[in-house]
């Protein structure tokens, strides 16, 4: 399982979100404070096929991969180019994967990376595919309303590629999925699809409670609900994965959570009882990238502990926010 990752250029700063707020309550110190982050990558004028394709690019120049050796592409995300055609294949024709390949979307947000790699697993062992790419690629950043503190202040934008053949089925773990679709409303962007197209109405801004300014054309997230939920589901979710592979946490080198917030994080770490040293937080200078934040905790944690992430490490991961969606697995190194 290779893994390579692709940020965008452009960086929003909380110094940058302390002059557009021009509000005391909301200082550079007091965003990192609440976040745990101190800027995000922004996409800008790149769409998700873009950042996709650029992934993938970083993903076969560091491991000389050829993309003819690609014979299916899976690609997560909520933020696509079109409604149709499936974002899939612009990124298969663009990247030259033979027209042989599979090539699909799938429309899930912090789990998604582990729904990929369920996926993934279900086509090499059925014999359907050899050698996969697995893309999550989101601009998270494209669906929120620039005064919106809520949200502005935590999502980033990024893509991470992932390459697994045969050789990685051994390697990942029996899965633990979940779904809640209650939780619907508490992440979800109101206006846009066929149940409510966009118009005028949907356009119209308003102000909330806490001061954030929204449309039913942007993000909406209801912060406290989701880390409600978030406590409520990942501790029950982490002893299933453990009992699902017949492992203790004792046996776990390592655990990489969904990227949320240092918050939720720290938060997560503390009811689960987990050790700071085996518990994996980066949320920094990255923001919350949606599907792509596990990947990319996995990579950067590879450069960063190595002596912890040796070969025949187990490393807990799991994905969990909208939809309500969650899900995970243990991947040996």
């Amino acid at each position: 399982m290779l893994i390579s990752y692709y940020l965008p250029s452009n960086n929003l700063t909380n110094d940058t979100l302390e002059t557009l707020y021009a509000a005391p309550s909301w200082t550079a110190s007091k965003i990192y404070r609440k976040t745990g982050i101190k800027s995000r990558p922004i996409a800008g004028t790149e769409l998700v096929s873009d950042i996709a394709v650029k992934a993938a690019q970083n993903l076969f120049d560091e491991y000389n991969i050829s993309p003819q050796d690609i014979d299916f592409v899976l690609l997560c995300t909520q933020s696509p180019d079109y409604f149709l055609p499936t974002t899939a294949c612009l990124v298969q024709e663009r990247l030259g994967i033979p027209t042989t390949s599979g090539a699909f979307d799938y429309n899930l947000g912090c789990s998604g990376y582990i729904y990929g790699l369920a996926t993934a697993k279900g086509l090499l062992c059925a014999g359907i595919a050899k050698n996969i790419l697995l893309i999550t690629a989101e601009t998270y950043t494209k669906h929120i309303n620039p005064l919106d503190r809520s949200t502005r202040t935590v999502f980033g934008d990024a893509a991470a590629a992932t390459y697994l053949t045969i050789e990685d089925i051994d390697l990942i773990g029996n899965f633990v999925l979940g779904t809640d679709g209650k939780g619907a409303p508490n992440l979800i962007v109101p206006a846009g699809g066929m149940a409510r197209t966009r118009d005028d109405q949907t356009a119209v801004e308003h102000e909330d409670a806490s001061g954030n300014i929204r449309s039913d054309n942007d993000l909406y997230m209801n912060g406290p609900e989701i880390y409600a939920f978030t406590l409520r589901a990942v501790p029950g979710l982490v002893s299933e994965i453990l009992t699902k592979n017949s492992l203790t946490m004792e046996d776990i080198d390592y655990v990489i959570l969904h990227q949320a917030n240092k918050l939720v994080l720290t938060s997560l770490r503390d009811k689960l009882e987990i050790a700071e040293e085996k518990f994996y937080i980066d949320v920094e200078e990255l923001g919350n990238t949606v599907s792509s934040t596990v990947p990319i905790a996995i990579k950067r944690a590879l450069k960063k502990e190595p002596e912890k992430l040796h070969p025949g490490a187990k490393i807990l991961i799991a994905g969990f926010g909208v939809g309500y969606s969650w899900g995970g697995t243990v991947v040996t190194l």
